[in-house]
């Protein structure tokens, strides 16, 4: 089935969206990724997009990565909306949440986050892969330079408009049914949306350090590339982290069998992911754990002799 919808707006939850509209799909072969640099020829076709495989042997480290730095994200509040958008679930962000270090040029606004994958725990649907492989789902939040001041136009305009931040999503080992306890409740709002252009509020609870969990965000990649999606416009420094979240197999497993693309009759929605693109050169950032963990005990050592004095 075609979808008419505004390039920036899929991803982009403003009023400021951009005009262009292209008619794209994942489940229609004369609309699915592998037309879009015919029907989108704008940017889809062009040199630096989005998704890549990740080699991490010729991932060069670069020391001019710093840690990220995460406002609001041990919100409770922090989730506003969550919509299934006919193309991905989507969820919106209440104001305040902000990214900034990692070697962004300036602090980066959260706008939202959105969800891509396959088929259930069995066929995995991440956009990026590393040395080949393919994850399950992968989350990308969406943050905009705070220099636009909430307009999305603007950012995807500019060729360091958009910050993303892709987390992938893997299988939890053993049994474990329900985990995390944040995706649990996450994932039972999709019944609420099970239709597209449904959405309800999320209720306080879940903030998105509950659901990053314990990944270490001190170990990524970056790379410059494009939106995933129909315009694929070239405006977003992409940063990919190398550990996975951890998500036991039926909250994973209920995104493919929840949520369709259109209404209860048409098809749960499956495969919602580009194919990877050109390569482009990637780099990795240089913070250690080892060297984080002995700035702690540096930092808890000179408290505890503070306290002696």
């Amino acid at each position: 089935m075609y979808w008419l919808v505004f390039a920036a707006c899929v991803l982009l939850p403003s009023v400021h969206c951009a005009s262009e509209s292209v008619a794209w799909c994942y489940d229609q072969p004369s609309c699915n990724y592998t037309t879009w640099p015919v029907i989108a020829t704008k940017f889809c076709n062009g040199s630096r997009q989005s998704p890549i495989d990740i080699v991490s042997a010729s991932a060069e480290e670069d020391s001019s990565l710093p840690a990220f730095s995460f406002k609001d994200y041990d919100s409770k509040n922090a989730l506003n909306k969550i919509e299934n958008t006919g193309k991905t679930v989507k969820v919106t962000f209440n104001s305040g949440l902000q990214v900034s270090g990692g070697g962004l040029s300036q602090p980066y606004d959260s706008l939202q986050f959105h969800l891509h994958w396959g088929n259930g725990s069995s066929v995995p649907g991440s956009e990026h892969t590393v040395n080949g492989k393919r994850y399950p789902m992968e989350l990308h939040i969406v943050n905009l330079n705070s220099k636009h001041n909430g307009n999305t136009t603007l950012g995807v305009a500019d060729s360091t408009g958009l910050a993303a931040l892709g987390f992938f999503i893997e299988e939890m080992s053993g049994n474990a049914t329900g985990q995390p306890a944040s995706w649990h409740t996450l994932s039972s709002y999709l019944m609420n949306i099970t239709n597209a252009k449904e959405s309800v509020s999320v209720a306080a609870g879940i903030s998105m350090d509950d659901l990053l969990g314990d990944v270490d965000r001190n170990k990524f990649y970056r790379y410059l590339g494009s939106l995933t999606t129909p315009n694929c416009n070239e405006a977003v420094v992409w940063t990919v982290f190398e550990e996975p979240i951890k998500v036991s197999r039926d909250v994973i497993d209920l995104f493919s069998q929840t949520v369709r693309v259109s209404n209860s009759s048409s098809p749960f929605m499956i495969n919602v992911y580009r194919g990877i693109q050109s390569p482009q050169k990637v780099t990795r950032s240089a913070i250690s754990s080892s060297s984080t963990t002995c700035y702690s005990l540096g930092l808890m050592a000179l408290s505890l002799a503070l306290g002696r004095t």
